[in-house]
């Protein structure tokens, strides 16, 4: 065997041997005198720098949120309005549709509207800042709540949609609860709301302010009064018409009328019962407050019933009944001339009985 010159690399083959397990794991002599092989060095390099770096990472692309509410306690259909801030680091995004208000969901509150604004700043990160406008038509649910929401992030690449991607990570809003009515205690001994001090007594003064002022009250009551029934006196409804008196007299000149009307003839006779239907209905009008013009002969017991009469009132709608007959019915069925002066007679009686 000849001897090995300097810098011949034949030396390191002999000592890998000449078997399988060694013709599989032997180098060229020129990656054996470098070292080893550089693709797979770099290929170890780069996972060993994005398993140090990915922790930190993960942690500096994460976005920030911050939720607030603008009240702790709402009435029935109260306002309340619920703000949540998302701040995403320069080259971070969140898919819109996780932060719509159809993804907020609740207990015993409803979401009546939303408004949503996104802000750049000089660094790169973007601001997200939703306000939804929520309130409550509930009284059985004391507890009203905001459930946490899952909101996803994004690395933003150039040429492709957020949607189209993977996501990086996810963020959570975290849960919100508000009280209904008030947030003070339901025991007023727990809520210390009296600090159970005595109270100290009123000045004689102001005691006797009281007594002062229900004496002024009975004496204003007196005017009062006289007011009231000179209001009333005011409203009282008067009788249209005529004056008793003058009511009387014409009456017994139409009763001396009808007296002196010729009752041999059918057409005295008619003209006769025509004044007493007439003056029988006027002062039934005028003396009884009775729709007497207006009145059937039957409906005439009806309204005077439980009057005090001198005449019944059967006695005046047979009256009256007669004198329709004679108006209306033919001449040899007009009443005598006796039977008239009884209906005459008859009148007078009614007419005076006041």
């Amino acid at each position: 065997m000849s001897a090995t010159k300097k810098g011949d690399n034949r030396h390191y083959l002999q000592k890998k041997g000449t078997g399988p397990l060694g013709r599989s794991c032997r180098l060229s002599p020129f990656f054996a005198k470098k070292g080893g092989c550089p693709l797979f060095r770099w290929l170890c390099g780069v996972l060993l720098s994005t398993l140090v770096a990915a922790p930190v990472l993960g942690q500096s692309l994460a976005p920030v949120v911050h939720t607030s509410i603008d009240r702790t306690a709402v009435w029935v259909a109260d306002r309340l309005n619920y703000s949540v801030e998302i701040v995403c680091p320069k080259g971070v995004d969140i898919l819109s549709d996780d932060v719509a208000k159809e993804k907020l969901k609740t207990t015993g509150l409803d979401v009546v509207g939303m408004n949503a604004i996104a802000t750049t700043a000089a660094d790169g990160s973007t601001t997200h800042r939703m306000v939804y406008t929520l309130t409550t038509y509930h009284v059985d649910t004391p507890d009203l709540r905001i459930a946490p929401v899952t909101v996803r992030y994004f690395v933003k690449r150039p040429g492709q949609r957020l949607q189209d991607e993977a996501p990086a990570g996810e963020v959570q809003v975290p849960a919100v609860s508000v009280a209904f009515r008030s947030t003070l205690a339901n025991d007023p001994e727990a809520a210390g709301l009296r600090d159970g001090v005595t109270p100290q007594p009123r000045p004689s003064t102001y005691a006797s302010a009281g007594t002062f002022g229900v004496a002024l009250m009975v004496v204003s009551i007196a005017p009062l009064a006289f007011i009231g029934v000179a209001a009333l006196g005011r409203r009282r409804p008067r009788r249209e018409g005529r004056s008793a008196r003058r009511m009387r007299q014409e009456e017994r000149l139409t009763m001396e009328t009808l007296e002196t009307t010729d009752l041999s003839t059918p057409d005295g006779r008619r003209r006769a019962y025509d004044g007493i239907d007439a003056l029988v209905r006027a002062h039934l009008r005028d003396a009884f407050a009775v729709p007497g013009p207006a009145l059937t002969p039957a409906e005439v017991p009806v309204r005077l019933d439980g009057r005090k009469l001198r005449v019944p009132a059967d006695d005046i709608a047979r009256l009256l009944a007669a004198c329709e007959q004679a108006r209306y019915a033919p001449p040899d069925a007009i009443p005598t001339a006796d039977a008239c002066r009884d209906a005459l007679e008859q009148t007078r009686s009614f007419v005076g009985s006041r």
